[in-house]
């Protein structure tokens, strides 16, 4: 009953920020002056949590090549086939949710509380907003951002850089202000325990060090910081997710009840990168995510973006549909949490450290099957995944550079159904999957021959120009109406700052 009033209250107070796009505008609430701290951070956590396991759930689960339009309907071809541009309001509700919303918010409850630990924690919130908008947009309004009413009210878009770094050490100083402070908020999420933030505030560390690294910025120091956590190891146990929802009508998670039961139509179904690769695995994953096809009683996942095309490439136009592909199993997703950082992703990042930088294979492999571990417990809790674990493609043998794809690979797989965000950051980052060299209609016609299972595929109908992958999402069209530093317009295949390769 406690989560029920928590998150109908954090609804109801997102519904009170969301309206007002002006990210430099305190939004105006009724009574304002009685609403304490401690009611307003569940606010704050719903809204980040919102954007990860919401909007941003739906369109990255597609730049992941988890997700295709399903063949009967038509409401995610723009997606599946990347025709995105401004006006296609992708990234507006995000937008909003951030800065209206969580943000000031989080500004709201720092100028009334002198009690360091409900600073952290919001100061650790604010860095996994930020975090969100850069690894979408590049870049962010963030230092002149944020001021009121009477401040700069068309705040200056700062470089990822700049944001990465800058809230990077606004956790420091934040985790240097401690003084043993209670958490006196009310905390849906790390229930209040402070060791829970620091290690959630350890494992953001570590998730933005491995992307400035990558990127190239200042790589030697932020090296030796990963190194640094991973050896300390004071990270968060369990997951990090907002376990507010239920079966219930009215309580359901926002992205079924959004895109699924609003709807009413099975418009997702899987895409074939990743039922290849799960299916070339042996992987009993596959179970918890998709539905069998009706016509082959298999895993069978479309080619991206071939919506349109498959029916005529298979000669059956008039005839094909839901039943030639597996749809998502929604069931699973009604009363889903929404996952900002899984125990599975922190281990993968700490295989990949001790691989990477400590050339320590023994902890390396530690790593890598408890990440494994952990998301079989998340997502099949009865089953051991020994057996897996010992599969001729899993198990942890060959060259450095097999073991670190194996990481990337099984990372991959283990965000479907947790965490689409990253798991689209994290393809950008690493490069894998790769992109197959393969045309789509190759890959279709003969498999076997042209196509490694599990590779991302150039979409059968492409609007990049040129081909490839989703790079970034463009600014939001309110940005662009509200403030004229909103830098010009970007194309869906311009790399934010981390994503030099």
């Amino acid at each position: 009953m406690k989560k029920i009033f928590l998150l109908m209250f954090a609804a109801g107070m997102m519904a009170l920020t969301s309206c007002d796009l002006d990210i430099n505008e305190n939004p105006n609430y009724p009574l304002e002056s009685t609403i304490t701290t401690d009611l307003m951070f569940p606010a704050v956590e719903n809204a980040v949590a919102d954007v990860v396991g919401d909007q941003m759930f739906n369109y990255a689960g597609f730049f992941a090549q988890y997700f295709e339009q399903g063949p009967t309907a038509n409401q995610y071809n723009d997606l599946a086939e990347l025709n995105i541009d401004e006006g296609s309001d992708l990234f507006n509700r995000c937008y909003s949710l951030l800065y209206a919303g969580a943000l000031t918010d989080i500004q709201d409850i720092m100028g009334k509380t002198d009690n360091k630990s409900d600073i952290f924690a919001c100061t650790v919130m604010r860095a996994q907003a930020f975090q969100l908008v850069v690894d979408n947009l590049s870049d962010a309004p963030y230092t002149e951002a944020l001021q009121g009413a009477s401040g700069n009210a068309m705040p200056i878009w700062d470089d990822g850089k700049t944001v990465y770094e800058g809230v990077l050490k606004e956790l420091d100083d934040a985790e240097d202000e401690l003084e043993g402070d209670p958490i006196t908020m009310t905390d849906p999420l790390l229930n209040k325990n402070l060791n829970q933030w620091k290690g959630y505030a350890n494992a953001l560390r570590l998730r933005m060090y491995m992307r400035l690294i990558d990127g190239g910025i200042n790589a030697a120091d932020y090296t030796a910081k990963a190194k640094n956590l991973v050896a300390d190891n004071e990270f968060f146990s369990g997951d990090v997710c907002w376990n507010v929802y239920s079966n219930a009508v009215g309580q359901y998670n926002p992205w079924y009840d959004g895109f699924i039961s609003l709807s009413g139509t099975k418009n997702h179904c899987a895409a074939y990168p990743i039922t290849s690769y799960m299916n070339l695995t042996n992987d009993p994953r596959l179970a918890y995510a998709f539905n069998k096809s009706v016509k082959n009683d298999e895993y069978d996942g479309q080619i991206p973006g071939a919506k349109t095309t498959t029916g005529d490439w298979m000669g059956i136009s008039s005839s094909y549909n839901t039943d030639y592909v597996s749809v998502v199993n929604y069931p699973i997703t009604t009363a889903m949490p929404i996952y900002l950082f899984t125990q599975s992703e922190l281990q993968f990042l700490i295989a990949e450290v001790e691989l990477r930088f400590n050339n320590n294979d023994g902890a390396a492999m530690a790593a890598y099957e408890a990440a494994i571990k952990a998301d079989f417990e998340s997502k099949l809790a009865d089953l051991d995944p020994t057996d897996f674990l010992s599969g001729p493609r899993i198990a942890w043998t060959g060259s450095k550079d097999e073991k670190l794809k194996k990481i990337y690979m099984q990372k991959w797989v283990a965000f479907l159904m947790r965490n689409h965000m990253e798991a689209w950051s994290e393809i950008r980052r690493t490069d894998v999957p790769a992109l197959s060299p393969s045309t789509a209609k190759q890959i279709f016609d003969d498999p076997t021959e042209t196509y490694n299972a599990g590779d991302m595929i150039n979409p059968a109908v492409n609007h990049i120009n040129g081909g490839g992958l989703a790079k970034r999402v463009p600014y939001p069209s309110s940005a662009r109406t509200l403030n004229n530093n909103t830098p010009p317009a970007k194309l869906l295949s311009d790399r934010v700052f981390w994503d030099a390769k």
